[in-house]
């Protein structure tokens, strides 16, 4: 199949890297895979880097530039943080999505393109969507395909064999070769609860291995503190705030509205708790809310990607 997918789940939990992975199990894997976060651009910018533009388009255009979406033609075009793309571009992209062809800054020539999209969040599409702060026609234009990525926590199962790739793949950048992970480390490592997901405990094995003389890894992991203590004795009024407001959606079965939800619990507009949850980088457990999908019917699609072109 050649659909659009949306891969959703917190920061960290390696979106891109499924992202990769679906384009080099698919058709176009001997085509070019072009990423883009919508999050890094400013607003005034993305659609230049998106369409490209011609000479003279706008000051400072001296030279004519193509876009990310004529760089991905044939391929894959990955766009990552969507929630954060300009409502004022929503629009042409929906266009590009559905024609499969565009006007370059400054041009009236139409580009045709055929380019497969991957788009990635961690925030609540459908919220934004009600909010209208995200068009409706472009969330299921690109939601044919969803998929939620569990946080870290949530698949402690899959810490050792993380470990056992970043300790190899580290290693070999250091020049190292460590093999063994006490127990007592690998316990306070299980214990942890990660909320920076796997970028966190990469950086922290990269870490870990810079300290290391020797084949067993030396790990600082009077670092790591469990959720609990984090709860009694954070560090930060930031650190406080994400402890509480994560302590609450697991009460309430991550539900953010309604008189049981999170945010009516914490005394909160429900508009408000979503904008710190933003900020804070937290994203609702139960995105596939209104897709008809359950969270075991997301671990069957990860299953999936392991069958060429099966995405």
């Amino acid at each position: 199949m050649d659909c659009s997918v949306l891969i959703r789940g917190e920061t960290g939990t390696g979106k891109e890297v499924i992202a990769r992975a679906i384009h080099n199990a698919s058709t176009r894997r001997g085509q070019r895979f072009v990423a883009i976060n919508c999050a890094a651009i400013p607003a005034p910018l993305i659609e230049s880097e998106l369409f490209g533009y011609e000479r003279g388009a706008f000051t400072g255009a001296l030279t004519h530039r193509i876009g990310r979406f004529q760089s991905a033609d044939g391929g894959t075009l990955f766009l990552d943080e969507i929630g954060e793309l300009p409502i004022e571009l929503q629009p042409k992209l929906l266009r590009v999505i559905q024609e499969q062809e565009f006007e370059r800054l400054g041009s009236s020539q139409t580009t045709r393109v055929d380019v497969r999209i991957i788009a990635a969040t961690n925030q609540n599409l459908e919220e934004m969507v009600a909010e209208q702060r995200f068009r409706m026609d472009l969330y299921y234009r690109l939601n044919v395909f969803p998929l939620w990525l569990p946080p870290l926590r949530e698949r402690a199962s899959d810490i050792p064999l993380l470990i056992d790739h970043f300790l190899r793949t580290i290693g070999r950048r250091y020049g190292k070769s460590i093999d063994c992970v006490s127990d007592d480390v690998m316990a306070a490592i299980m214990r942890y609860d990660w909320p920076g997901n796997i970028r966190e405990l990469q950086n922290f094995v990269e870490r870990s291995v810079i300290l290391t003389k020797g084949r067993e890894l030396q790990a600082p992991i009077v670092e790591l503190t469990s959720q609990e203590a984090r709860d009694g004795g954070v560090r930060t009024l930031i650190d406080a705030q994400r402890a509480l407001i994560i302590k609450t959606l697991r009460q309430t079965n991550w539900v953010v509205g309604g008189p049981n939800g999170a945010a009516a619990r914490l005394r909160l507009k429900r508009t408000t708790l979503v904008t710190k949850m933003k900020r804070l980088g937290i994203s609702t457990r139960r995105t596939t809310q209104g897709t008809g999908a359950s969270e075991c019917d997301w671990d069957r699609s990860l299953e999936s990607l392991a069958a060429p072109a099966s995405v």
